[in-house]
């Protein structure tokens, strides 16, 4: 069986406050884009010699780390301590969703196993049930078990599914080859509430967006990497309506009417235009 999970961007993303667990109370909107990885999972031969159960292999873009910590195989293995009867799989995940750019990729790829061992195995778990068990795995898991867009608080666990469409503008997705941990880029956030509320600023035309809707991982992300800031602004001299950094970065986007040509810019990064 195989399965195709979507990339997000952030459209607003407030830290509001500091949590007592030392996460961080989020404000965002979460939308869903088409571009995608691959998942392909296939129940594993009885005989195959196997030391693990979930056997992962990754292709196209290499991920650092042990597989077997993959959030793929992490989804895995939390379903089969419930149902320890669900069988032993071969898992291919193909990478095209760019690693370390704030697009949850990661956590896509957790989701959608999630799901596809739902329907492979009929462990009959509902989507209330699965979104539960995503956000245990991380916090912008439970987001790609709706897989619609969403205004989320919390950690970005509490989810409300909005209507938002940007099907008649093309997105440009780039991301320069920095890498930006989750963990330094909250290091240097003061939390605050915003002056206005991202899901009130979503609503308005696409056109306001660019005064108003705040990324505030953007300011000390772009004081430490200015060639990011550059990114955006490169955007915005392309034509852009609204462009912005996605989660904590590093990749940005940029929201266009018309198909922008990309052709020459942005040497040596990732960069791709898909259909909103």
């Amino acid at each position: 069986m195989i399965t195709f999970p979507l990339a997000k961007i952030n459209l607003g993303l407030n830290v509001v406050e500091r949590r007592p667990d030392g996460y961080h109370n989020l404000q965002t909107v979460f939308m869903p884009v088409p571009l995608t990885d691959a998942l392909e999972v296939h129940e594993m031969d009885a005989a195959f010699p196997s030391e693990v159960d979930c056997d992962l292999k990754v292709t196209n873009i290499a991920v650092e780390g042990d597989e077997q910590r993959n959030l793929v195989v992490r989804a895995y293995n939390m379903l089969k301590s419930e149902f320890p009867d669900m069988p032993r799989v071969h898992a291919h995940l193909r990478k095209d969703i760019p690693t370390q750019a704030g697009m949850g990729g990661g956590s896509s790829d957790c989701a959608a196993m999630l799901l596809l061992l739902n329907r492979m195995f009929s462990l009959r778990l509902t989507q209330q049930q699965l979104i539960d068990r995503a956000a245990r795995l991380g916090a912008d898991c439970p987001i790609f078990i709706l897989n619609r867009p969403a205004y989320a608080e919390g950690i970005g666990e509490k989810l409300t599914p909005i209507e938002l469409s940007l099907k008649d503008y093309y997105l440009a997705i780039v991301r320069p080859n920095i890498p930006v941990p989750t963990k330094e880029a909250f290091s240097r956030i003061t939390p605050h509430m915003p002056a206005k509320n991202c899901l009130d600023i979503v609503r308005q035309p696409i056109d306001t967006w660019r005064h108003e809707l705040v990324n505030d991982f953007e300011e000390s992300v772009f004081a430490l990497h200015p060639e990011i800031g550059a990114v955006k602004q490169r955007l915005y001299d392309l034509g852009a309506v609204y462009a912005a950094m996605s989660g904590s970065g590093s990749a940005l986007f940029g929201i266009f009417k018309k198909e922008p040509a990309l052709e020459g810019e942005f040497q040596g990064m990732y960069k791709k235009v898909v259909k909103g």
